[in-house]
């Protein structure tokens, strides 16, 4: 029925919401919050536990939010003690388009299956994101950001978090930390030809894996740089310049580079690529300040063996 709905909730309890839900906002302290995407059935809120002040629910005009009565507007500013007294463990299960936003102190959160857009805002609370295919937007104090399979775009600012992107499915990157260490791994396929990464952290550790030639060309226009960290390279067509101090990692992979693929990978110019830096391809820029820089690549799909190192140049 169409209006706006209310609960305040102090015990482990299930609710079930018959009105469509198209956006959801959650604002906890402590404890977990685990955020699913559904195909059908109608959205529903499990809170299995608490300590603390009861959890304020409400949902009106299809957007279901989740918190506390005294939340601020701006989560990350509520830090005094009174964060400590409090805890939850609450699982809602929403419409896969909708648009979730999550701020979150002292607590986890874990997103699957969303395709909607995620908004994350977190203080020493880890992430994990498991199949999203929207567009997220993470902005963390600190807390491990983790992400599997993600298809969407994704900006990233963290002062101490890391990153880690596994089987990334081509989406651009943006990620920017302090002292974050970064893990880029995309995975093969059409969608991470022509990838958009750009990472920047000032002491944090910086590495990116890129499918192996036999099992998807990567067409992408290369600068990566470091002031004072040491620099790998597993890709013999770029080249790494400087010895003492700054040291860079620059070049082109796919079109105009070898990069290990046959020349019928895009030889007959039908992507519209050429030598001189034109319109097609992607862009991998990783800029460090005391960091170290690498740029792997992944082992053929059919070689499983987990200790494959990657081969190149290293100073």
């Amino acid at each position: 029925m169409p209006g706006q709905s209310e609960w305040s909730i102090a015990a482990p309890q299930k609710l079930t919401f018959e009105e469509p839900v198209t956006a959801l906002k959650v604002g906890v302290a402590g404890g977990t919050v685990n955020v699913v995407g559904t195909g059908s059935g109608p959205a529903r809120l499990e809170l299995s536990d608490i300590d603390g002040p009861p959890l304020a629910v409400s949902l009106d005009g299809g957007a279901l939010t989740v918190g506390y009565e005294d939340l601020p507007k701006n989560i990350l500013k509520w830090l005094d003690r009174l964060t400590w007294k409090r805890r939850v463990t609450v699982t809602l299960t929403v419409p896969a388009a909708t648009r979730v936003e999550i701020a979150v102190v002292g607590a986890d959160a874990v997103v699957s299956g969303i395709s909607g857009p995620t908004e994350l805002k977190g203080v020493s609370g880890d992430t994990t994101l498991v199949g999203v295919t929207g567009d997220v937007r993470a902005d963390t104090v600190s807390g491990r950001f983790e992400a599997q399979a993600l298809t969407g775009d994704l900006r990233f600012h963290s002062i101490s978090g890391d990153l880690t992107l596994v089987e990334s499915g081509g989406g651009s990157v943006h990620a920017d930390s302090v002292s974050g260490d970064m893990l880029v791994d995309l995975a093969a396929g059409a969608a991470v030809s022509s990838p958009s990464l750009t990472l920047s952290s000032v002491s944090g550790e910086v590495a990116v894996r890129l499918p192996h030639p036999r099992d998807a060309r990567v067409d992408a226009e290369v600068d990566a740089n470091t002031t004072t960290g040491s620099v790998s390279c597993a890709f013999e067509d770029l080249r790494v310049s400087g010895q003492w101090g700054a040291k860079r990692i620059t070049g082109r992979l796919g079109a105009a580079g070898s990069d290990g693929s046959d020349g019928s990978d895009g030889s007959d110019g039908s992507d519209g690529s050429d030598g001189s830096g034109g319109k097609a391809g992607g862009r991998l820029k990783v800029t460090t300040v005391s960091g170290g820089v690498a740029l792997l690549r992944r082992p053929p799909a059919q070689d499983t063996a987990p200790g494959s190192a990657p081969h190149g140049k290293v100073l």
